[in-house]
C-alpha cells in the first residue's frame, strides 16, 4: 500500500510499505478514507522528523476492513472517526475521560503504528479507539466529521480547561485550525466576548463566522497592550493557547486577567512558565493532549445538526500524490488545512 513518510526537514515522500494487517486480536484495519495534514505536523516538516524516516498523520475517517478475533463492538464495513490517539477505553484513565493518558496507549503518526495519510491503518485496541458514524462515507458533513479526530475536539479542550462559560472574555491565541475550532468552542460554550489574535485575511473572515467579536493582528507587547484596552485593562478569564510556540505563551500569560485561566493545546516548544506571575495572580495553567475520543459524544450532534461548521478549517484538497505540496502551501500559509483523500 502507499503511505506518507518524512525523511528529513522539508523531505515528504509517498512510499509503498507493506500492507496494514491485524498484528494483535485487539486490532482492526481501516481504508482510510479522509485524512488531512495537521499544523502539528510542520513541526517535524521544519524541524525534522524520527530518524530512519516517520510515518505521517495521526487525523482519519475510514471503513473498517478487518477486525481481530477480540474486538466487539465494531464489525467490517463500518464508517468510523480514527481519534489521533489509540486507547483501550476500559483503564481507569479512559473511565476518566482522559483517553490520551491510556495506559495501553499511544500516538499515531509514529514509527510502531504508522500513520494516518495512507491508504489504509491498523488500529490498535479498535474497540476503544474507534468511534462508528452512522453516516454515508460521502456525506456533506465529512470534513466537519474528519475535525472530530483532531482539531474540534483540541480547539474545545482549550476552551473547557480554559474554563470557558457564559458572559466570560476569551482570547484565542493562534489562527490556525485548532484556534480556529476553539473560537466554534468558545462561542458554543457561550463566551460574550471572542478575541482572536490573528493577522491572515483568510483566517480572519473565518474567525469572524465562527463566533470571534474582536481580532487582534498586532503581536508581542502590542497586542498585549491591544487585549488590555478592549477589557479595561484587567486581560481576558480565559486564554486558549493553540500554537506552543514561547511567544503565544507569552503573550497567553499577558493578556490573561488574575484569576484566569490559560488552555494550552500548542506542542509546547519552550522551557519553563512564569512562576512568580502565575501564583502571585492565581492564573491556572492546564491542558495538553486533548482526549478527543471523549468529546465525540458531545461535539457529534451539533456537527449532525449543522449547528457548528468545523469542517470549513478545510480550504484545500489533495490526493496521497499531493500530500508533499499540501505540507508546502500549510507551511507556506497558503492553507489552513489540507485534507487528504487516499
Amino acid at each position: 500500500m502507499r503511505a506518507t513518510i518524512m525523511h528529513r526537514s522539508h523531505d515528504v515522500r509517498i512510499e509503498n510499505v507493506a500492507d496494514a494487517a491485524i498484528k494483535f486480536p485487539t486490532d482492526a484495519v481501516i481504508r482510510v478514507t479522509r485524512a488531512c495534514i495537521c499544523g502539528s505536523d510542520l513541526w517535524p516538516y521544519n524541524d525534522g522528523p524520527t530518524p530512519g524516516g516517520q510515518p505521517m498523520g495521526h487525523e482519519a475517517i475510514g471503513i473498517v476492513e478487518d477486525v481481530g478475533s477480540e474486538v466487539r463492538t465494531l464489525k467490517r464495513g463500518q464508517l468510523v472517526v480514527m481519534p489521533f490517539a489509540y486507547s483501550d477505553g476500559s483503564c481507569q484513565f479512559c473511565d476518566e475521560g482522559l483517553n490520551t493518558s491510556c495506559v495501553q496507549g499511544g500516538f499515531f503518526g509514529s514509527p510502531d503504528v504508522g500513520g494516518a495519510q495512507a491508504e489504509a491503518l491498523r488500529i490498535p485496541y479498535a474497540d476503544g479507539t474507534l468511534y462508528p458514524l452512522n453516516v454515508g462515507p460521502d456525506d456533506a458533513l465529512m470534513p466537519s466529521l474528519l475535525t472530530l479526530s483532531d482539531v474540534m475536539g483540541t480547539g474545545h479542550h482549550a476552551a473547557v480547561v480554559a474554563r470557558v462559560s457564559a458572559g466570560k472574555r476569551v482570547a484565542v491565541v493562534g489562527d490556525g485550525a485548532v484556534g480556529l475550532c476553539g473560537v466554534i468552542a468558545a462561542k458554543r460554550l457561550g463566551a460574550e466576548q471572542i478575541i482572536m489574535l490573528g493577522r491572515h485575511a483568510d483566517r480572519i473572515v473565518l474567525a469572524r463566522a465562527f463566533g470571534a467579536t474582536d481580532i487582534v493582528s498586532e503581536r508581542g507587547d502590542e497586542g498585549i497592550a491591544r487585549v488590555r484596552d478592549m477589557t479595561g485593562g484587567f486581560g481576558v478569564h480565559s486564554v486558549l493557547e493553540c500554537v506552543g510556540s514561547e511567544g503565544a505563551m507569552t503573550t497567553a500569560l499577558g493578556i490573561v486577567r488574575p484569576g484566569g485561566a490559560i488552555g494550552r493545546v500548542g506542542v509546547p516548544h519552550y522551557d519553563g512558565i512564569a512562576a512568580k506571575q502565575t501564583f502571585f495572580d492565581n492564573i491556572v495553567i492546564g491542558g495538553g493532549p486533548a482526549p478527543v475520543r471523549a468529546y465525540i459524544d458531545e461535539l457529534l450532534p451539533d456537527v449532525l445538526e449543522g449547528h457548528i461548521e468545523p469542517g470549513r478549517v478545510f480550504d484545500r484538497t489533495v490526493d496521497l500524490d499531493g500530500v508533499p505540496d499540501g505540507y508546502r502551501a500549510m507551511n507556506d500559509r497558503e492553507a489552513i488545512k489540507v485534507m487528504v483523500r487516499p
